[in-house]
C-alpha cells in the first residue's frame, strides 16, 4: 500500500496548523496508508476519523496533546443532555488506526459535575495505541461497540447507535490512562500491555472502578491487563479492578502490580448477582499491597495453564 505523509504544527509553520485540516486533506488520498505527524502542542479540537489506516506519530506524549471539554450533562441546542456517546474528543470510526507518542483528554471534569466525559470513542479492528496517554475522569476511553441494547431509551444517542455491532481488536502497549469511574469500559476485545491504569480521586467512599466491560455472550476475550500497573492518589482499599456493564463482561489480570487503592475483594458485582455465572473477572501472578486471594467469590484465581492462554497472539491475533 502507498503511503502518504502529512505535517501538522500547532503555529509552527507546519503545512496544516489543525489536525482536523490533514484528515479533511486525506480523504483525497484513499486506498493508501495516511501518516500524519503531529508537532508539540495542544490542539483543542474534536476529531472523526473515518479513513482506514490513518496513523497518528508524535514526538512526546506528555507535549503532544489533543483535547477537548464535553460533558454527558451538557445541554444540546434542541434541549436535551448531550449523553455520553456525544462526548468524545476523538471519535475512531475505521480500522487499522496507529497512534503514537499522543495524549488523547476530556478536560470537562469530574463526573459528579458534567457526567461521563469521553477523551476516545474507539470503534474499529486492528486499532493500536503506543505510548500514548488517555486522561479524563469518568469514562475516558470507550473500546467499542456499544451493548446490543440499552438499558433505557435515548441511552445510546450518539453517532453508532443504530449501527450494526462489530466487535474489534484494539491493542495499547506502553500507554498511561487515568480516570476513576468506569474509566475503561466497552464489548471489544482489547489487549493492554505494560500500561499504568491511573485511578483519580474523587468524592465518596468509593473512589471508582477502573473497567467495565459489556463482552457480548459468547465471545471468548474481553479485556486482558498484562504486566501492567494499577495506581491512585486514592485513599488505601477505596477502589475496584471492575464490574460488569453487561452480564457476560470478561476481564483478566495477569502479572500486574496493583496498587493499594483496590479493595481486598478486587472486584465489584454492580449489585447483580445475575451476574456472577455469566461474567468473568479473573486474575493470575498479581503482587503489590492490592493484590491477594481475599477476593469477591465470584473472582476466578487462574492456574499457570490457565493464564497461559491470554497471550496477546491468542487474545487479539496481532
Amino acid at each position: 500500500m502507498e503511503r502518504k505523509e502529512l505535517y501538522v504544527g500547532a503555529g509552527q509553520g507546519q503545512v496544516f496548523a489543525k489536525i482536523s485540516e490533514a484528515l479533511d486533506a486525506a480523504r483525497q488520498f484513499q486506498n493508501m496508508e495516511i501518516v500524519i505527524h503531529i508537532a508539540p502542542g495542544t490542539y483543542k479540537e474534536r476529531l472523526e476519523i473515518k479513513q482506514n489506516h490513518v496513523s497518528f506519530i508524535g514526538t512526546d506524549a506528555e507535549q503532544t496533546k489533543i483535547t477537548y471539554s464535553d460533558g454527558a450533562l451538557d445541554f444540546m441546542p434542541e434541549g436535551d443532555k448531550r449523553g455520553t456517546f456525544r462526548t468524545q474528543s476523538v471519535f475512531i470510526d475505521a480500522d487499522y488506526f496507529y497512534a503514537c507518542n499522543i495524549s488523547f483528554c476530556n478536560e470537562a471534569g469530574q463526573g459528579f459535575k458534567v457526567g461521563q466525559a469521553l477523551a476516545v470513542y474507539a470503534d474499529g479492528d486492528h486499532l493500536v495505541f503506543e505510548n500514548c496517554r488517555f486522561d479524563g475522569h469518568q469514562d475516558t476511553l470507550f473500546t467499542a461497540p456499544l451493548p446490543k441494547k440499552e438499558k433505557q431509551a435515548g441511552g445510546f444517542k450518539g453517532p453508532k447507535e443504530f449501527a450494526p455491532r462489530r466487535v474489534g481488536r484494539h491493542l495499547y502497549q506502553n500507554c498511561y490512562i487515568a480516570g476513576n469511574v468506569d474509566f475503561i469500559f466497552g464489548s471489544a476485545i482489547a489487549y493492554f500491555d505494560n500500561c499504568e491504569l491511573f485511578m483519580k480521586k474523587r468524592k465518596g467512599e468509593i473512589s471508582g472502578y477502573v473497567t467495565a466491560p459489556s463482552t457480548y455472550e459468547g465471545q471468548e476475550f474481553g479485556y486482558v491487563f498484562h504486566k501492567c500497573r494499577f495506581t491512585s492518589d486514592c485513599p488505601d482499599e477505596s477502589a475496584y479492578l471492575g464490574r460488569p456493564w453487561r452480564n457476560h463482561a470478561k476481564c483478566v489480570i495477569i502479572r500486574s502490580e496493583i496498587g493499594a487503592h483496590i479493595r481486598r475483594e478486587g472486584w465489584h458485582d454492580w449489585d447483580n448477582k445475575e451476574a456472577w455465572n455469566t461474567m468473568f473477572f479473573a486474575e493470575y501472578g498479581n503482587y503489590g499491597a492490592g493484590a491477594g486471594t481475599e477476593r469477591a467469590p465470584f473472582v476466578k484465581m487462574l492456574s499457570e495453564e490457565e493464564a497461559a492462554v491470554y497471550t496477546r497472539e491468542n487474545v487479539i491475533g496481532f
